[in-house]
């Protein structure tokens, strides 16, 4: 059971919902993987707990943090999004992880369009950054999906990665019509 101080959002065929004990094995699996590569892992089972245990303390310390990205119809969990500063960051980010089984239907798109815009609509962000290793193409395609672009002007903190900055509260209308416009074929396909 997630902590029932963690809001739960939906869309059209996600829950959003605070990080659980039944959730954790999927993200031991990512931690644990090769998947992990391009966010500091692979993990020790140790080193993996302790971030699971950071993305429910980040929630109580910040009042915001990542939600468990699940399927509205099965329950499956399907990845992470949410808001992510530990100290040391230069500034919030807007982060994701889908885990490797669920990847190719749009619901890190769909996931975290929710989560950017109930962290500028509850939490007053202006807008958000994403720092991503270049590598993971997957990570920078779905940043662009977003609407966010490159920019050279603000440093990571890890000197491998760069910044992805979002679209502002105030641009962020058009950004998720341009992605919802992306994402709409796959919620079509699923309903046949």
């Amino acid at each position: 059971m997630a902590h029932e101080d963690i809001p739960v959002l939906e869309t059209e065929r996600l829950v959003l919902h605070g990080p659980a004990p039944e959730d954790y094995p999927k993200f031991a699996g990512m931690f644990g993987s090769r998947h992990s590569r391009f966010m500091g892992g692979p993990l020790t089972e140790y080193e993996t707990w302790m971030l699971y245990a950071a993305e429910i303390g980040h929630w109580r310390i910040r009042g915001f943090g990542m939600w468990v990205i699940a399927d509205k119809k099965t329950g499956d969990s399907l990845g992470m999004t949410g808001g992510w500063f530990p100290e040391g960051y230069p500034t919030p980010e807007l982060a994701w992880m889908i885990w490797p089984s669920a990847q190719g239907r749009g619901a890190g798109l769909e996931a975290t369009m929710a989560a950017r815009r109930w962290l500028y609509e509850t939490q007053g962000w202006e807008g958000a950054v994403s720092f991503l290793d270049p590598k993971n193409y997957k990570a920078t395609d779905l940043a662009r999906r977003l609407g966010a672009q490159l920019d050279e002007g603000v440093k990571a903190p890890d000197s491998r990665e760069v910044v992805f900055r979002h679209p502002s509260r105030d641009e962020v209308d058009a950004a998720d019509a341009a992605a919802n416009a992306l994402l709409r074929p796959q919620i079509e396909k699923e309903r046949q």
